[in-house]
This record gives C-alpha cells, structure tokens and sequence, in this order.
C-alpha cells in the first residue's frame, strides 16, 4: 500500500504559565507540520521550605482547568479538520523514564500514578498510548526503565530530540545540552529495548518548550493511509513512524514488501529488503542494521561527485537567515525581521521550512517564485525554564529545477542578489547586510576606522546561500538479500553529508 508521508512535532510541552499562549502555539503548528500531538506539561518548579526548588506536579485543580483548555481547542481542530490529538507528559517517581501519553479521542482524563506499569494498567483497553523519551539517561533517575516496558502501551521511541541521542551509547549525536540530566548511559538506550526483544518502533521530536516544532530538534514522519487521527492512530500502533534529526529526510523500507514497523515470517531465513531515500541535501550513506549490528552499507558519496550537470537538472539547496549584532554591544538589536522572494528560471518543486521561532510566513508560492517574511532572533527562549539557548536561524530548503547554466534572483529587503546555479553546485555563499551594520556602527559609536573589518562582519546581520546538491546525490535506493538463521529486526539508519539523520522502525522478522 502507498502510505502518505505526514510530518509533526510530537513532542510539544506547554506549560502552565504558557496556557495563553496556545492559540500562537496552535497557528504556528498548522503552518508547519500536518498534524499535532501536544503534550501538556503539568510540572512546575517548586521551592521547598528550604528554598531549593524542585519540579513536582501542579495541583489537580490546576491541571483540570488547563485540561480543558486543550480539551476545546482539540474540538475546534476536529471542526476545522486539522487532526489534533491531547496528550500530556508522565513522569510518576523517575523510576521508569518519561512518557508521552496521547489520545484518539477527546474525551480522555489525565491519570498520575507513580509508576509506569500502573500507568499502562490504568488505560488498559482504551486507545490510549505512552511515548517514552530522553531514554538514554540514568536508570533509576529519569532513565527508560526495559525492565518494566509494555510494548501494547508503548509501540514506538522517541530516538532523538532537543536532548540528543538515545538510540546508543556511541553514536555521534550525543546528550551534551542538559547538564544537569547527565551523561548518557548505554543501560536505557533504544538498542537496549531491541536486544530485550521488544517490538518496539522509533521516531524523533522535539521535547520542544518555548516554541512547538523547532528544526533544530527533530521531527516525526508517520506513514498514514489518510490524513485523519483513524489513520494516523493506525499508523502508530503499528509502528509505521520514524525519526529525521533535523531535515524531512524521505525514507521508505520494505522487508517482504512489509513497511516500517510490521513483522514478516520467513520460513527459510531469506528476506529481501528494499529502500528508497530521498534526502534534502547529499545523502552520504545509508546503514543496515540487523539486531543492532551493521549488516550492509550503501555508500552514496563518491558516486555522484565527478559528474557535471548539464541542461536541465533538479537540485536542491538551503537558504539560512540570521546571525547579527553582539548583543553586548548593540543592547537593543535581538529581533530582525527580512523580507524576501526567490525567482528561479525554471521550476519551484518544493519547499521545506526549516523553522525554530514565530514569525516565519511563506506568504505566496507559484510555479517559479516564492515570497516569504521571516524573524530572527539573537537568543531563543534566554532565561526560559527549558528553552534552547543556541542561536538558531531560519529558512528554507528549495527544490528547484532548472538549467544547470541558469540564474536566480534572491531579493532579501528589497535588494536583488544573482545566484548562478553553477556556482552554487560548487560551494555555498553567505551575503551580510552591510549596509545596515555601517549605519548601524555610525549611529552607535560615530565614524570610526579599523584596519580589518570586525567590527562591522562580526555585528552584521547574514544569510547563508547553502551548496546546490543534484537529484543524483540525494536520491538513492536499492535492495538486499538478507539472511536470518534466528528472529531479529531490520532497520536503517541514513546520514547525510552535513550530518543530517533518520532512523527508521524495524521490521520484526520471524524464521
């Protein structure tokens, strides 16, 4: 069956104090991704007498009113057809590791146990699900606890989020950013619940608490019959989903002609997988993993490099807003907000948004052109409980087609910048607004003259043309010929030239 592709962020935590916020939440969402999972976070900061503070749960009546809150506005989603569905996070004693839980329906109440097999107990028989994540942290303190996971309750994985990484304890993708989480540790990671013999899916999303859907942090791809929460709950239950570390990375895999997540019976231990990957820049590789265990390797670099494009061609690059004034020096310029249009002489296929704050808009779209308003900031989220403190940028990543000899026509602010596809298949080109940082210099600290120009590129706001890639470096696809002499699972895990990732969820083979 050919499934849809529909892309979220399933791991949304608004707060209490964000609650006005929701309708801003829900707006952005809808623009960004193709369906909504929010997860209520119903946790707070409290001091002790002693006035240490520590996260504990709010009050119920708290809860119960925010409840209902998220409560109407999943009806007002359902009555505008965009498939929204509640959910809010699970925490109980920290013995088992944090769980998402969702709902197909609306009508669903929160429930607080301590521990996570009361939790599964407690919804046992209705379709209601507990998404674990960060899993790779210590047991016993916030870790996935495998000893105590129901794979009814629990289908799939969050593998990777604003945390890091958890599908090991040696990958390159690590859980640096919380320091007070600790290091990871190999005991609770992904591969750990596969080599218990869970059947259990992956997929990857923010833990985003400031602004839902952030690029940086990841997203989901759930592979649907339709676009409506039947389908989509459908999908999850059968561990149809996986997980992109920051970019849509398009992943299709069969064993058998069996999607991601299903199982196959093969009598004889021969099963033949088949893949498709359409990345959004070059695809360097893609691993097959059998029980954990590289299997094969499809190495994509080197294949492509040597050819010249020639006539027309498709190809597809990024376009990154952003950077700007130390803020140390320039105290009042944390917000820019551009305006922009790109005019290609050819064909517009796609465009990606590659979003981390509000204020992004894709005002218009035809066949050769696009307009768009974007906002940056110097600090996402500086001082918020949770909040990223990376500075991030915006934009977009454009599939285009189009001569290989031809030119397009950026216009950022009003002035016209030339990009020669040409140029482009060979390197990236980042532009600064000089003009604005020259004015803005002279306007703070007079005429000044210095015998490099630091002070002005050092303060200047910038964007980033990224390298145009060919269809032939970020399309590949293949097949194999694998042999079970015992049950495991089959998965892949792709990477990308700028280390862009997906996972997928297994296939569960049975000899």
């Amino acid at each position: 069956m050919k499934y849809k592709k529909l892309w979220t962020d399933m791991h949304s935590n608004i707060h209490h104090d964000q609650m006005a916020e929701l309708p801003m939440w829900y707006e952005h969402i809808k623009k960004e991704m193709d369906f909504w999972p929010i997860a209520y976070y119903p946790f707070i900061m409290r001091p002790t007498e002693a006035g240490l503070a520590v996260e504990d749960r709010l009050e119920d009546e708290i809860i119960a009113k925010d409840w209902e809150v998220i409560r109407r506005l999943a009806e007002q989603a359902r009555g505008e057809g965009f498939p929204m569905f509640m959910g809010y996070e699970w925490q109980g004693a920290g013995l088992d590791g944090d769980h998402n839980v969702f709902f197909l329906d609306n009508a669903g109440d929160q429930k607080h146990p301590l521990r996570y097999e009361e939790l599964a107990e407690a919804y046992r028989g209705q379709e209601v699900i507990g998404i674990p994540h960060h899993l790779a942290y210590q047991p016993g303190s916030r870790g996935k606890n495998w000893d105590t996971h129901d794979e009814t309750f629990s289908p799939f994985a969050e593998i990777y989020s604003s945390h890091g990484c958890s599908e090991n304890d040696d990958g390159p993708l690590t859980m640096n950013r919380h320091v007070h989480m600790g290091p990871r540790t190999g005991e609770t990671t992904y591969e750990q619940g596969l080599k218990r013999g869970y059947k259990i899916g992956v997929m990857a999303a923010g833990d985003n608490h400031s602004v839902p859907g952030v690029f940086e942090h990841g997203s989901m791809c759930t592979l649907a019959a339709d676009r409506t929460k039947e389908a989509i709950w459908e999908a999850w239950r059968n561990r149809r989903v996986y997980g992109v570390s920051q970019s849509r990375i398009e992943v299709d895999e069969t064993i058998n002609g069996v999607a991601m997540g299903g199982e196959v019976t093969a009598s004889d231990g021969r099963v033949e997988l088949e893949f498709s990957v359409k990345g959004t820049a070059a695809v360097d590789r893609i691993e097959i993993l059998r029980d954990n265990v590289l299997e094969d390797m499809v190495v994509h670099s080197g294949t492509w490099e040597r050819q010249r494009p020639e006539g027309v061609i498709r190809f597809k690059f990024r376009l990154e807003l952003g950077w700007g004034p130390d803020t140390r020096v320039y105290k009042d310029q944390w917000v820019k907000e551009w305006t922009g249009r790109l005019d290609v002489d050819g064909k517009l296929l796609g465009v990606e948004k590659c979003w981390n704050n509000y204020g992004q808009e894709l005002t218009d779209m035809g066949e050769s052109f696009c307009q768009f308003s974007m906002t940056t900031y110097q600090s996402t989220a500086s001082g918020k409980w949770m909040g990223p403190s990376n500075v991030t940028t915006e934009g977009f990543i454009f599939e285009v087609e189009a001569d290989a000899d031809s030119v397009m026509k950026l216009t950022i602010d009003g002035r016209e910048y030339l990009l020669e596809v040409r140029k482009l298949l060979d390197s990236s080109k980042v532009f600064a607004l000089w003009d604005k940082v020259r004015k803005l210099t002279e306007e703070t600290w007079g005429d000044i003259t210095h015998y490099r120009d630091d002070p002005w590129w050092h303060n200047a706001y910038k964007f980033r043309v990224g390298k145009a890639y060919p269809q032939s470096s970020y399309e590949v696809s293949g097949s194999r010929i694998i042999r079970f002499s015992k049950s495991g699972n089959i998965r892949l895990r792709v990477w990308q030239k700028n280390g862009d990732a997906a996972w997928t969820s297994p296939v569960f083979v049975t000899v």
